[in-house]
């Protein structure tokens, strides 16, 4: 069983105090329906990973916590072993003790093209939607926010985040739940809110933009990074049964669409930051994920298009502002 006590007492005296009121019982209903099956025996692994006695933990520039030092050979090989069972890992990468897990993604590469672009996220309280394993709540942390809360449905994300904060004693002011966008009650709370790599996979792109502006407190920034085409605000790719061998991709706009879909959820100071192509070198396989990566989804006769002809993948960083609405500065501040 995964505790989130810790989580619930953080929170009690916190803006985010009114999440309480369902939070508990979706986490109960989650584990209720989760007792069997992989998480049990993820479960397992985490409880046999060892307690290693470190003060290391830098995350301003990397997710590296302990030293290679602080742990035998023998530690390490079992260490290292008890983490494999988390595979596959997909986004990282991560330092610990010396082990490098290098996961299928180089997130730190995404993180470096927006870090220089947002709000400092200094005392924030920032939500990272659909997060993984949690790497990007780790460089949030680094970069001063007060609290990190991630969501993501997967069960192995959450035990991969559980088994990197276990090296971490634990570390407090960061959480990932396994929770979608769509459990969250409207809590007007994060002053920061990131949704990154999961837009294209929401039946309703509209919905899930107006569901991140629910979480923002009024003058809130949202940070988008999703899939994108060239075109205009017209420009919308529509694929079909796959695209790049995924099923689950619904809509993928150009990056002047996006813009006009946001100006339409009612974000302001809406910009464009960054386009950038995926390439081979920032998704791949590694040891720490064997399966299928983006060279098994590209046309191996065309490299700038997906196996299904479509173009291949580019991505955008886009970020707004939610407006305030004096109405809610009394509710805001209440929450406060």
């Amino acid at each position: 069983m995964i505790d989130f006590s810790d989580f619930y007492q953080q929170i009690a005296k916190s803006r985010l105090s009114h999440w309480l009121h369902c939070l508990p019982g979706q986490l109960h209903d989650w584990q209720k329906h989760h007792l069997h099956g992989d998480l049990a025996r993820w479960t397992r692994a985490l409880h046999k990973l060892p307690r290693v006695a470190s003060d290391q933990l830098e995350l301003a520039e990397a997710v590296r916590i302990g030293r290679p030092g602080e742990v035998s050979d023998g530690e390490r090989k079992k260490i290292e072993n008890l983490l494999q069972q988390f595979h596959p890992w997909r986004k990282g990468p991560f330092e610990i003790h010396g082990i490098h897990i290098d996961t299928e993604w180089r997130s730190d590469w995404k993180w470096d093209r927006l870090k220089d672009h947002i709000s400092p996220l200094r005392h924030r309280y920032v939500l990272d939607v659909g997060c993984g394993s949690g790497y990007h709540l780790w460089r949030m942390l680094g970069a001063g926010a007060e609290m990190a809360v991630g969501i993501d449905p997967s069960p192995l994300f959450l035990c991969q985040f559980e088994a990197v904060r276990h090296f971490a004693n634990g570390h407090k002011g960061i959480q990932v739940l396994p929770l979608g966008i769509e459990e969250l009650p409207e809590l007007r709370a994060f002053d920061t809110v990131f949704s990154m790599g999961v837009l294209y996979h929401r039946r309703s792109p509209i919905d899930h933009l107006l569901q991140l502006k629910a979480q923002l407190r009024g003058g809130g920034e949202l940070v988008l990074e999703t899939l994108v085409v060239d075109g205009d605000e017209h420009q919308v790719l529509v694929p079909g049964e796959r695209y790049g061998k995924m099923r689950n991709v619904w809509f993928i706009p150009s990056s002047a669409a996006l813009v006009a879909w946001l100006a339409k959820c009612g974000f302001e100071q809406i910009r464009v930051v960054d386009e950038s192509p995926t390439t081979l070198q920032e998704q791949r396989r590694t040891d720490w994920m064997r399966n299928e990566s983006l060279a098994d989804f590209l046309d191996p006769e065309d490299s700038g298009k997906t196996l299904e002809g479509y173009p291949a993948p580019k991505r955008a960083i886009i970020i707004a502002r939610k407006p305030f609405d004096p109405q809610q500065q009394t509710q805001e501040g209440n929450n406060e």
